[in-house]
């Protein structure tokens, strides 16, 4: 049986040139959960249909997203996102650069939580 597709060339041809443009905040939290360092594989920029959520866990089948200001301006087109990533079987946790370059220990302590259906314990 062919396996299915998860998304299209050009989405996946985004996710690679979006790889090669990480945020501080995005090259710093990869640092800590790259090499199964949480004990699952994450990816960078994984294409999930038509988005590229910033990392993905399919096997625990975590999304992490980081906000930087920009998000202020497009909480619908989140919700939407996060609504059809959560359609697929993911939880969606997300958080904001500033926390990822300021609490880098917060945020994977809030990730750990995640994976093990947890809620935050701040």
């Amino acid at each position: 049986m062919p396996r299915k597709q998860r998304s299209n060339p050009k989405t996946k041809h985004q996710a690679i040139e979006l790889r090669k443009e990480s945020t501080p905040a995005e090259r710093k939290l990869w640092s800590r959960i790259r090499n199964d360092q949480l004990g699952v594989t994450f990816r960078r920029q994984h294409a999930v249909g038509i988005y590229i959520p910033d990392f993905c866990s399919p096997k625990a089948k975590l999304i992490i997203e980081l906000d930087g200001s920009q998000h202020l301006e497009q909480e619908e087109y989140d919700g939407e996102r996060t609504k059809y990533l959560e359609s697929q079987g993911y939880k969606v946790i997300r958080f904001w650069n500033n926390d990822v370059l300021n609490n880098i220990d917060g945020v994977i302590l809030a990730i750990i939580h995640a994976m093990e259906g947890e809620p935050n314990k701040d």
